[in-house]
């Protein structure tokens, strides 16, 4: 995501005062946002019924609650077989964890999900911790990078903390890419899979954790599996390859039956030899 700045030449010129005219005086500053809710929210909350002060809400949350209330429950990936998997697709408020070893398309539906979600002009985050990002042939897949944020931490902790803090800003989307195994940096205790689980829930954030291991334990929504069933080739010399099945199971639900299966097929675009929907080492 890139702000341009624009010439500011004549916001200069309104300071150019002339003799007899009144000299602006600047607004106060805004008081400053407490992290969490303000101090008067909290004390309320404390001195009310636990099931009253549940239902309590700052200004902030209402509102918050009226913009999610207007987009649909759930962003799809654009994958048939994936979306009906998931219920439909990647759920507002709900973490989804896709788990495969290397060249099993992973990173595919990792593109497919960001292009789904720009095009439907929602803002997303990709916390690339893989850094397998490629700017051009994501935009070739349809990704619209004017709303994309590319966020490149260096360990698995900061991958953690950075998807808490971008969710909280607003994001509808926030797309964690762990990488390929081994993983940088030792791996986040479940109590911040939890903390960042709680975070997508309460701004209403589709939130999509890919990785080559289970990772989120019980903080995830659902968990799929992924892995190469079949590949088809063409040609002698040279041999090329033509497509690319991917088998997904679903592990986990909290409310669909798990152990349903899907393929998800990746064609190779004939004159180019890339895919349609790359097929990466992830």
């Amino acid at each position: 995501m890139v702000a341009a700045a624009r010439s500011l030449d004549w916001q200069f010129q309104l300071l150019d005062l002339k003799p007899g005219r009144p000299t602006p005086t600047l607004v106060p500053p805004p008081p400053p946002v407490e992290p969490g809710g303000s101090e008067a929210l909290r004390q309320l909350r404390a001195a009310l019924d636990p099931s009253v002060a549940a239902r309590v809400r700052s200004g902030a949350e209402l509102l918050r609650r009226v913009v999610n209330s207007d987009r649909a429950p759930v962003i799809p990936t654009t994958l048939a077989p994936l979306d009906a998997l998931l219920g439909g697709g990647l759920q507002r408020g709900k973490l989804v964890e896709l788990v495969s070893r290397r060249a099993a398309g992973r990173y595919s539906i990792v593109l497919s999900a960001l292009a789904a979600a720009t095009t439907m002009g929602e803002a997303v985050a990709l916390i690339d911790l893989g850094d397998h990002f490629d700017p051009q042939l994501a935009a070739a897949n349809g990704v619209d990078l004017r709303r994309l944020l590319w966020v490149r931490p260096r360990t698995v902790k900061e991958a953690v903390m950075s998807a808490e803090m971008i969710t909280a800003t607003g994001f509808q989307l926030v797309v964690v890419d762990t990488g390929l195994h081994p993983l940088r940096g030792r791996r986040a205790p479940e109590a911040a899979w939890v903390r960042l689980a709680r975070t997508a829930e309460t701004c209403g954030t589709a939130m999509l954790i890919s990785s080559p291991y289970p990772l989120t334990a019980t903080a995830s929504e659902a968990v799929v599996k992924a892995h190469v069933s079949r590949t088809k080739w063409i040609g002698k010399t040279p041999r090329l390859l033509a497509s690319v099945a991917m088998s997904l199971t679903l592990e986990k639900h909290r409310h669909i039956k798990p152990g349903s299966s899907a393929e998800v097929i990746f064609t190779i675009h004939p004159a180019t030899q890339q895919p349609s929907n790359p097929a990466t080492n992830s």
